[in-house]
């Protein structure tokens, strides 16, 4: 396989989650700074995750109407420079602004990613898969991991410039995106078949299976942060939140290492949703160690999930077709997590228990619990062998 389109495919991943993972950790400070309430909070980190959902379809127009590579240049342009400014002056109007666009330009890029794995490894859909998502959650880890007890303190402890600096490595991605020569061997897809089909109900069993992912993981991110603080462990908000994210790493490797029969098994769905429920018992009733373990547990389930999701749209549909099924799968799963995972934080507000804030992830257990083998199923009937 070319190794220059698989770093790239790899940075591209990357740059998808690093932007917005700097935020959770900074999450108490900013909180405190700005005066935001849970309900405030939860907006600030699921804008981008609504509009992933919301803005997906106007990503497979740009996609049909000029190419995978070239929507991608210009949507992580578009991230890079958010993510930029994002931070100017400590200010509510613009961090929720340019969290905004950023959002906008991630969704724009995402229905790329498996068109372009579709178009250039049509063979090895599964693994090169593995290997994007591996970048998406190197850097959700990197971010996640470092923001706080690295970039925090180089700014002595202004979290705007903490969270500005991540946005450079978009741009440079984007650059080696536009200087890489021509090797798209399919054609522009037609404007005719941008438009997501939502009659199709794999459109909605794939949408609804990767909210799961969602419920799980920016639930997790959301609410462990003010949940620690809540219950008296504020000293575990560091290592919770680096266990979550680098927990996800394994099971991208997993996906891409593991024959793909092995993964699409009728007990693998189950396990992770039991896993999940468990977890989640831990971080309440586990002490420091739960916590930390729980939350890792959180991470490597919410990875297998959203990486098999990921997969899922370019296994089950032409070439042609890869973009816009991607479109109904991030509208549908983006939009379910925005609207479970605020209300969590209303209900938290109103009824002043923090528990309350994992009600996502309990239905995105749920989810897999139901959705997993159906589609593991007809995965399986369409993967290469």
């Amino acid at each position: 396989m070319m190794p220059w389109r698989l770093m790239l495919l790899w940075f591209a991943g990357a740059d998808l989650r690093m932007t917005l993972l700097a935020v959770p950790p900074l999450l108490p400070i900013i909180h405190r700074d700005l005066g935001l309430s849970e309900s405030g909070v939860a907006a600030l980190t699921n804008v981008p995750v609504l509009l992933l959902g919301l803005a997906a379809i106007p990503g497979s127009f740009l996609i049909a109407r000029f190419g995978a590579r070239p929507a991608l240049v210009g949507a992580l342009l578009l991230v890079g420079a958010a993510a930029l400014l994002r931070g100017v002056g400590s200010s509510t109007p613009v961090l929720f602004g340019m969290t905004a666009l950023m959002g906008l330009g991630i969704a724009f890029a995402q229905p790329a990613l498996p068109t372009l794995t579709r178009d250039w490894f049509p063979e090895h859909i599964s693994r090169v898969t593995g290997l994007w998502a591996n970048g998406l959650l190197v850097g959700e880890a990197l971010a996640a991991s470092l923001t706080l007890p690295v970039l925090l303190p180089l700014f002595g402890g202004a979290w705007g410039p903490a969270l500005d600096g991540w946005g450079a490595i978009p741009i440079l991605t984007a650059l080696g995106f536009a200087l890489l020569p021509r090797i798209d061997a399919a054609p522009v897809p037609t404007l005719a078949r941008w438009l997501p089909d939502f009659r199709n109900p794999v459109s909605w069993q794939l949408g609804f299976f990767q909210s799961a992912a969602s419920l799980t993981y920016f639930g997790a991110n959301t609410f462990v942060p003010d949940y620690l603080h809540a219950t008296g462990k504020p000293e575990l908000v560091a290592a919770c939140i680096s266990a979550l994210n680098v927990a996800q790493i394994p099971a991208s490797l997993a996906i891409g290492l593991i024959p793909f029969r092995l993964l699409a098994k009728r007990g693998v769905p189950v396990a992770v949703a039991l896993t999940m429920l468990g977890a989640l018992a831990a971080l309440r009733f586990g002490g420091a160690a739960g916590a930390v373990t729980g939350t890792a547990l959180l991470g490597f389930c919410a990875a297998y999930v959203l990486v098999f999701s990921f997969a899922l749209p370019a296994l089950l549909a032409s070439g042609a077709d890869v973009a816009r099924l991607s479109a109904a799968t991030f509208t549908i799963g983006y939009t379910t997590s925005f609207c479970t995972t605020l209300a969590a934080g209303a209900a938290w507000d109103a009824l002043h228990e923090p528990a309350l804030a994992f009600l996502p992830v309990v239905a995105g257990a749920f989810i897999v619990a139901a959705l997993g083998i159906t589609l593991a199923r007809a995965a399986l009937r369409n993967a290469p062998a």
